[in-house]
């Protein structure tokens, strides 16, 4: 790491002012302060930061992501197999070397075209090269079908940078959180590709590895089959594992709590916002079950679709969430409700989750408002002041 700080110091005059590669500067610095603690404070965003700056902290939540997009991965080409019946022929490694080449192009996408908006950007205002999209490129493709066309995936990306973060002003500045704009644009934009029983299980071979199966095959995700009226096939130990068919990266809630318990170790995940989305949801799963709107065990809603996904990865999103640590309760309870009330009541729609965190993103600010000017009310007759 030295030699590499020392080659950085010998070149850096040259992105600086005068220098005859200074129109780059943007890119340099993106580069510099990725590998290295800053030097200087971020006085961008919301939030001043110290040496652990918001970098640093986008890598710890790439980190806690990688359990799941590691398994992930392997669920793509399980699912592959299985739907083949060639499961227990296949052996480990080319299951999951298939899972890899089937989701690698995806991440690449992600990250070329939303990184690409971002540098490109940062260069047109002559400014910093900010760093949320270190998470939002992993975050976007852990989260849409494996049956997603690439084309698609890249309108998603560049929607939700452009339009979610660029033009409030960047990271630090956005009301919604650009993975779950990407996820709805897609959702809503092309519900054929997003929702459906032809999307979750991939379904050509590649470079030789899995299977290519049958034209118009089909595999409905556990939540689907509950819309449907229809007992999910899969068993509690699939559905806790992660071997039932959906979003990429949120099949496994063990692989998701590894992720939580790094969130919450290293101080990134407010807990108070993550407890609360699962206290939400199962008093509002336990109610509807309770009134016999629904025969699903309540916290079934926990393990199923991206409930635990998004309440460990993006209810707890720093920028768009409650600030107030009061407001993180009322915030992530509503998230929570809200998730469990699109699921059971709109059955065209099973899964509920993104766009719950969606709404949250939208009252956030209004939660905390009120929040705060409670305790000013409340400071105030303690200090005597009417």
């Amino acid at each position: 790491m030295k030699a590499l700080r020392n080659y950085l110091d010998r070149i850096k005059p040259n992105f600086e002012k005068d220098g005859k590669l200074h129109a780059f500067r943007s890119v340099f610095d993106g580069f510099e302060t990725f590998l290295f603690v800053p030097n200087t404070t971020s006085k961008t965003g919301v939030s001043i930061h110290d040496a652990i700056d918001s970098k640093r902290i986008m890598s710890f939540v790439v980190i806690a992501l990688m359990p799941a997009m590691l398994f992930g991965m392997y669920n793509v080409g399980y699912q592959n197999y299985l739907a083949a019946g060639t499961l227990a022929s296949a052996s480990f490694f080319e299951i999951f070397a298939y899972g890899f080449l089937a989701v690698l192009p995806k991440i690449l996408v992600s990250y070329i075209v939303g990184l690409g908006i971002e540098f490109a950007w940062a260069q047109w205002k002559n400014e910093e090269i900010q760093e949320g999209y270190l998470v939002s490129g992993i975050l976007i493709p852990l989260i849409i079908p494996v049956g997603c066309p690439l084309w698609m995936l890249a309108l998603a990306c560049a929607f939700s940078v452009i339009f979610c973060k660029e033009i409030f002003g960047g990271t630090g500045m956005n009301i919604f959180n650009p993975a779950i704009a990407a996820r709805m644009f897609l959702f809503f934009s092309y519900p054929s590709k997003m929702t459906g029983d032809t999307v979750w299980v991939s379904q050509e071979s590649i470079f030789g590895l899995g299977n290519t199966l049958p034209d118009g095959f089909t595999q409905a995700t556990p939540l689907g089959q509950i819309a449907q009226g229809v007992n999910p096939d899969a068993s509690l130990c699939d559905m806790i594992c992660g071997f039932i068919p959906g979003s990429i990266g949120e099949t496994s809630v063990i692989a998701i709590a590894i992720g939580a318990v790094i969130l919450l170790l290293t101080g990134i995940a407010s807990w108070r916002t993550m407890l609360s989305v699962f206290v939400g949801g199962g008093v509002m799963a336990a109610l509807f079950q309770a009134t016999g709107e629904t025969t699903m065990e309540w916290w079934h809603q926990f393990i199923l679709g991206g409930f635990a996904f998004g309440a460990v990865f993006m209810a707890t999103d720093p920028v768009t969430s409650c600030r107030t640590e009061g407001g993180k309760y009322i915030y992530g309870f509503l998230i929570g409700a809200m998730a469990v009330v699109i699921r059971v009541m709109n059955a065209g729609y099973p899964e509920g989750m993104m766009l719950a965190i969606f709404f949250g993103n939208m009252f956030a600010p209004t939660i905390d408002h009120f929040i705060v000017e409670r305790n000013i009310t409340k400071r105030m007759k303690r200090g005597g002041i009417k």
